[in-house]
């Protein structure tokens, strides 16, 4: 099975610098590795093509973020499997085999991750997917490993294969054919959740999704935005009132949309209370731009194949907070 590992970049020469000697040693036998540049004004390329010339280099017009860069950078390969990878994660020995053999073994598996330790702590599980991500009723995305801020110690017990809803940007595995069949990333979102948005639309087609616990990767995680950085609360909480808007089937999305409008509100005044106005106001800007595109994302609830039930639990904001839940098996 050919294998293309698609690195996207942005002024992340010290990135490049600093992982891509890894992502070589243990996946070069296995995939051919790309990086693609989303015109960095750093000398990303320059050092990319003195130190790396085995490596080929994809280089966008523009910034368009993860969703348009990958969509571009993905025009044209032909290998059967598309990786999607940060530029800031740190692979292991023989990490992509695992996940080679489940795709080949499982015709009707079409998206995958692997487990994602953090790499500051290489004990625990990372922020972004963890060992594999679901979304509760309201739509708030949580992981195998990690429910809001509490991450698990990884001590083996997600070193499975397990069906999950939606698999992480960070790593990113998914067949050529099928990306363009479901009509690639959805550039609305820029970054953030645009991974749930596309595995929504997988699960439409009745592929399924697995993480594929035998493969371990680390990940840094704010490499492009820090976790507190107003920019990526604005992106989170807009890109989550998208997500919704798009692809929850019926009329029961209004009323979901109004308890969010709720929920958001709480926690702009949270936010507000502990001394930080930016997120406040970050939270505020997310709803008015989205407000600003609901025609548009009404348009496109027409154009994607939707599935009933995507929830395994009403709240996970009840069980984390309320009930006191901290780990993935607690609640199931």
């Amino acid at each position: 099975m050919k294998v293309a590992l698609v690195i996207l970049n942005w002024n992340g020469k010290h990135l490049l610098e600093k992982f891509l000697p890894s992502v070589i040693e243990h996946s070069a036998d296995d995939a051919q590795i790309y990086v693609a540049d989303n015109a960095s004004t750093d000398d990303s390329v320059a050092y990319l093509k003195q130190h790396f010339p085995q490596i080929k280099c994809i280089q966008n017009t523009s910034n368009g973020g993860y969703a348009k860069g990958y969509n571009e950078s993905l025009q044209g390969l032909t290998e059967e499997l598309f990786i999607l990878m940060n530029s800031d994660i740190l692979t292991t020995q023989n990490w992509l085999k695992p996940i080679i053999k489940e795709f080949i073994t499982d015709k009707n598996l079409g998206a995958a991750q692997p487990k994602i330790l953090d790499l500051k702590r290489k004990s625990h599980f990372e922020y972004a997917g963890g060992a594999g991500g679901f979304i509760d009723r309201l739509g708030y995305p949580f992981c195998r490993g990690r429910i809001f801020e509490t991450l698990e110690e990884d001590h083996g017990q997600y070193d499975d294969v397990a069906p999950i809803f939606w698999a992480s940007g960070a790593c990113l595995i998914i067949r050529n054919d099928l990306f363009w069949k479901v009509g690639a990333l959805d550039e609305l979102f820029f970054a953030h959740q645009e991974e749930i948005d596309l595995c929504w639309r997988i699960h439409g087609t009745g592929k399924t999704i697995k993480c594929i616990g035998k493969s371990t990767v680390y990940h840094l995680g704010g490499a492009t935005l820090e976790q507190m950085n107003p920019q990526k609360t604005f992106l989170n909480f807009r890109n989550n009132l998208i997500l919704l808007l798009k692809n929850v089937a019926g009329i029961q999305v209004w009323l979901l949309l109004f308890i969010r409008l709720c929920l958001d509100g709480i926690a702009a005044f949270k936010f507000l209370i502990e001394g930080k106005p930016a997120h406040f106001f970050a939270i505020l800007r997310a709803h008015f731009n989205f407000y600003s595109k609901i025609f548009i994302v009404l348009k496109k609830r027409h154009n994607i194949l939707k599935i009933t039930k995507y929830y395994q639990i009403n709240s996970i904001v009840w069980m984390h907070f309320v009930s006191k839940k901290k780990q993935y098996d607690e609640i199931f």
